[in-house]
């Protein structure tokens, strides 16, 4: 009688059920291990063969086979190992009875320990929908897979541990945790903008793009603050809610970025990729596609310091998902689908030397290398970039001051999430959350503007050279503002306000 345990895999996001069906025939002893697996899928018949002996049971001195199904489905990685072992030992009648209604997942040690693996929260998460009421995990992954609703988690250090526990039901810690508990701990930021001193324009600038999830590209001399603007923009954006923080934790895993002392993503990500970054990492890839930068900071914030010098088509490879807030990666074998909806901060030099526009020192770029420098970042990219501002080296004054006069990033993210909840309630029969994702469609449903302000943007037209784009996200930005001032209707000084935003067009 062939016996059947179930695994489960996920490629991407999305969660594939695994049977693993064991049987012996008679015959010279080894292990065959099909249904389309990897070299480490394969490895695995010497890493079950001493598991099993040195947990001091018996494996079978015959031939062994084993099958992954469905079989036209790629497998990789060590996540079967703990199932083929526990089909080996039904197999042996060592295990009196595998239940069906049971998952398995984890890597097998030679000694019987079983060792964490990836990506278990999204795989743990949709397993109910496979029928699953339980599932075996290793002990490290036990906490991560524990915020999973509607299924019984338990942890096992080892195989022998798995044994007792389904034959006499025990042996096994369980775990429950709630999201909520990690979610409503008051975290202290590294970078504060009471810190800043100066750029009150660059901060409101900053404030509009964290209360409507708008992109931002700061120019300036070198040592204006660009950067510290940039790290202290997380303090102000508003906390995780549950649903995100669940999302963001399954990405993280399944990149291999999770441990047992940080089993739950509870603050908001910020990624700041170097500029010698490759395309690959910065969307995402491999023969199975992992995430990549913008993924990693979904719900977050990617930061690209430098910009123009990453390479160009490291920067067009952002326009899509700017635009949707996902990013689809096709290979021969898979196609997959990552979320990508993050707020772009970008930071550049207004020329190759820095100093073009400066108060104190003279630029020293002829006018062809400011062109080809500016070059760098293409008319399309810039047009998917809501805010623009020129951020000014400090004063003598701005620079002596050791007072920490400025508002406190708490301050700032309190006006930053009561506009945030106006747009959730404003949006929530919409499938969106913030202004920046308004479609052309709703812009026109929401964004609603009197004949006055409709002559001032015909001006504003022709001086900026908006494209429809542009156009359409002026009109989001100034929804922000006015969302930011309390503010049913779109006024004129919204607008106002909003054009200011665009200096480097």
């Amino acid at each position: 009688m062939v016996i059947k345990v179930t695994s489960a895999n996920s490629i991407g996001l999305t969660v594939h059920k695994i049977l693993v069906e064991v049987d012996i025939t008679n015959s010279l002893p080894q292990i065959v291990i099909v249904g389309l697996g990897d070299t480490a899928v394969s490895e695995a018949k010497e890493r079950l063969k001493l598991a099993i002996k040195n947990s001091g049971y018996s494996f079978p001195n015959t031939k062994v086979v084993i099958n992954l199904a469905p079989a036209n489905l790629k497998k990789e990685g060590v996540i079967y190992d703990l199932a083929m072992a526990v089909g080996i030992l039904g197999k042996e009648k060592i295990i009196q009875n595998v239940p069906n209604n049971i998952a398995f997942l984890g890597e097998l040690s030679l000694d019987g320990s079983i060792r964490p693996v990836n990506g278990v929260l999204a795989i743990v998460s949709e397993l109910k929908s496979f029928g699953i009421d339980k599932v075996i995990v290793p002990y490290e992954n036990l906490s991560e897979a524990s915020f999973a609703d509607d299924i019984e988690i338990y942890g096992a250090r080892n195989l022998i541990e798995v044994v007792e526990f389904l034959n006499n039901n025990q042996g096994l810690k369980q775990l429950k945790q709630n999201v909520d508990d990690f979610l409503n701990t008051d975290y202290e930021f590294e970078n504060d903008f009471k810190d800043i001193k100066g750029q009150s324009q660059a901060k409101m600038a900053l404030e509009i793009a964290a209360a409507g999830g708008h992109n931002v590209l700061m120019s300036g001399s070198p040592g204006s603050g660009k950067t510290m603007l940039a790290r202290a923009f997380v303090s102000i954006l508003p906390p995780l809610t549950k649903e995100e923080a669940i999302e963001l934790t399954k990405i993280y895993s399944i990149s291999g970025l999770l441990d047992s002392k940080t089993p739950l993503i509870t603050k908001r990500p910020f990624r700041s990729p170097h500029h010698s970054a490759s395309s690959v990492g910065i969307t995402g890839g491999g023969s199975i596609p992992k995430p990549g930068e913008i993924t990693l900071a979904h719900r977050g914030v990617l930061f690209l310091d430098e910009m123009p010098e990453f390479q160009r088509t490291v920067l067009e490879v952002l326009r899509q998902p700017l635009e949707e807030n996902f990013v689809t990666i096709s290979r021969i074998q898979n196609t997959i689908k990552y979320p990508a909806n993050f707020i772009l901060i970008g930071a550049m030099n207004p020329c190759p030397c820095g100093f073009l526009g400066d108060k104190k020192k003279a630029c020293t770029c002829s006018e062809f290398q400011i062109n080809r420098y500016k070059g760098k970042l293409s008319g399309p990219l810039l047009d998917r970039i809501d805010i623009q501002i020129n951020v000014q080296r400090l004063d003598d004054e701005e620079l002596l001051n050791m007072k920490n006069d400025g508002e406190t990033s708490n301050i700032i993210r309190k006006r930053v999430i009561a506009a945030r909840k106006i747009q959730l309630e404003r949006y929530k029969n919409d499938n969106i959350y913030t202004n920046s994702e308004l479609t052309p469609k709703l812009i026109k449903k929401y964004c609603k503007i009197d004949d006055e302000i409709k002559a001032l943007l015909k001006g504003a037209i022709n001086r900026f050279n908006l494209s429809a784009r542009s156009y359409d996200r002026l009109l989001k930005i100034s929804r922000t503002i006015a969302d930011l001032d309390g503010s049913d209707d779109i006024k004129q000084e919204h607008v106002i306000k909003a054009l200011t935003f665009r200096g480097l067009s």
